[in-house]
């Protein structure tokens, strides 16, 4: 089974924060940043004024699962952070992933699909 490609060191975080392009809509912030890796690398960031333990974990999961689901549309080679607001605490997996989608395409990340 292959490893989820995660961005995990605190010194990666920190160079897209401070190098990448960076969008917002309510629920989601995406930051963007050309990767070294030919594969496309995902951070996930949820703050504890999101929530509890729980409620943190599930927004993390749902995020990771609409990342899985929709990496064929997006460009390769990116390193991308995505830090969820306090706002996403109470959305469903639809209006993540709308949110999602939406930010990919203000950052010209998708691919056009045939």
């Amino acid at each position: 089974m292959r490893r989820f490609p995660s961005i995990k060191k605190n010194s990666e975080f920190q160079k897209i924060y401070k190098n990448g392009a960076s969008y917002a809509n309510k629920l989601l912030i995406m930051y963007v940043k050309a990767g070294e890796k030919p594969d496309t690398r995902i951070g996930i960031s949820v703050s504890r004024k999101v929530g509890n333990s729980v409620v943190r974990h599930r927004v993390t999961r749902m995020i990771r699962e609409i990342f899985r689901l929709h990496k064929e549309e997006t460009d390769s080679g990116l390193d991308i952070i995505v830090v969820a607001r306090q706002a996403a605490r109470d959305s469903d997996y639809k209006k993540l992933e709308g949110a999602y989608l939406h930010l990919c395409g203000l950052h010209n990340i998708r691919k056009e699909l045939k």
